[in-house]
């Protein structure tokens, strides 16, 4: 077998050697919000836009992306605008888009909730109320590359939920703004696009501006900068999570062709220098020629950089003794992307605890998600699979309790309460429950 060459440096550790556990939680935690120094400048970021509203988005905008706006239109795009975009690319790509956008809305059209109620036999109704977010804010990454689906994943969902009024916003340094992302932003329904980035565009969808409007709820990931704007305002506005860097982690029997577990390490590495890409095998021989793979294909990459460095500080290729193991130290990372690239992946659900999104199957790549498969992209990272969930439609539902009750059921009711009540030395709640009994 041939050895890998040594410029893919990527860790590789034994599940049952000691000290494993804690190299892996050293390897897998992700805190982004320490950073201080980035909390003070996003403090001030945030409360200038909200005092100064436009003006202060006009400043930072044109200081971080190199810009030169002299007036808060020149940060609005024309609606026309998306349209001629849509008609400006390419025929396939346009196309691509359509077909990612359609699967994609079949697929939460699923997720729609509706209200419910129903009736007791004394004639006490009980439910819930089902109703669409107003108005919502999808933040799209720009800067390193850009990111049409996440145009799609964001605002689609809020589409299908009902929701009436979608603001994005997207970064253009130096002015550049890609077509594809207004494609899709076209092609999605979105309303109004704000050429705005970082804790800047965070903070004026929170609080609103002179033009732009202060929204429900905002979605969607970014940088650092972005994250810590987002847990700055969680309060005054809805968040969907805060985002850490994309991860992969591939449990592979040690059937599949090595060059495709290679590959798909890469497409998360490929993300940024802090993406974080695992594969867990009990094959030592697989994992040789999986970093052997890695070691030929790094350097046909066009972000074989960032690739390179992404490996090196928070890759690994992890040995462990058998398929239990396996799933057990799965269920600890808690990824965002997991592929299950086995021999009959569906008798592995069932002990799956922690994952955002579960690809089964050596043919199923992760990338096929990021795009067209049709659940959402948008995925609980930094091992927060353990509580959260994908973004959906039900992100963009409220629900309100309903509660009737009939003259008898008034009565009836009105006893537990005020029993329970008058146990917690509330005498006003009893009272008030009391006075519907019937004698």
């Amino acid at each position: 077998m041939t050895a890998p060459q040594a410029f893919c440096q990527i860790a590789k550790l034994n599940a049952n050697d000691d000290g494993f556990l804690s190299a892996l939680e050293a390897l897998t935690s992700w805190n982004e919000a320490s950073n201080s120094g980035i909390e003070k400048i996003v403090a001030d970021i945030v409360s200038d836009v909200r005092i100064n509203g436009d003006k202060a988005l006009i400043e930072y905008t044109n200081r971080f992306d190199r810009r030169e706006c002299k007036g808060v239109n020149e940060l609005c795009v024309a609606s026309g605008e998306f349209h001629k975009a849509l008609f400006s690319i390419d025929s396939k790509t346009r196309l691509a888009l359509e077909q990612a956008a359609q699967r994609i809305k079949d697929y939460h059209a699923h997720q729609f909730q509706e209200s419910w109620q129903y009736q007791e036999q004394n004639g006490t109704m009980l439910g819930q109320q089902i109703t669409p977010l107003e108005r919502v804010g999808i933040y799209v990454p720009g800067g390193k590359a850009s990111y049409p689906s996440s145009v799609l994943m964001n605002a689609i969902p809020a589409r299908v939920a009902g929701v009436e009024e979608i603001i994005m916003m997207v970064p253009a340094p130096d002015g550049e703004l890609s077509p594809i992302v207004l494609a899709a932003a076209a092609i999605a329904g979105v309303d109004r696009v704000y050429t705005v980035g970082g804790a800047q565009a965070i903070a004026a969808l929170a609080y609103g501006t002179e033009t732009v409007s202060k929204v429900d709820k905002i979605v969607g990931p970014g940088n650092s900068y972005v994250a810590a704007a987002k847990r700055f305002v969680f309060g005054a506005v809805g968040l969907d999570m805060i985002a850490g860097p994309s991860e992969i982690l591939v449990i592979c029997d040690g059937e599949t062709d090595p060059d495709w577990i290679a590959m798909d390490l890469f497409s998360q590495a490929e993300h940024d220098e802090e993406a974080q890409s695992i594969l867990i095998a009990w094959d030592s021989g697989f994992i040789d020629a999986v970093h052997a793979s890695m070691s030929k294909l790094l350097p046909t990459m066009e972000r074989r950089e960032i690739i390179a460095k992404s490996l090196a500080s928070r890759g690994a290729l992890i040995q462990v003794a058998d398929a239990k193991q396996a799933v057990e130290i799965s269920n600890y990372i808690a990824p965002e992307h997991l592929e299950l690239s086995v021999e009959n992946p569906k008798s592995w659900l069932s002990d799956i605890r922690n994952a955002g999104a579960i690809f089964m199957g050596r043919y199923t790549a992760e990338a096929l998600g990021d795009y067209c498969a049709g659940p959402n992209h948008v995925l609980p990272t930094s091992a927060t699979s353990r509580f959260s969930s994908p973004l959906g439609v039900y992100d963009f539902q409220k629900r309100s309790s309903l509660i009737y009750c009939s003259k008898q059921g008034a009565s009836e009711l009105g006893k537990i309460a005020s029993t329970l009540a008058r146990g917690e030395s509330l005498s006003a709640h009893a009272q008030s429950a009391e006075y519907r009994i019937k004698d």
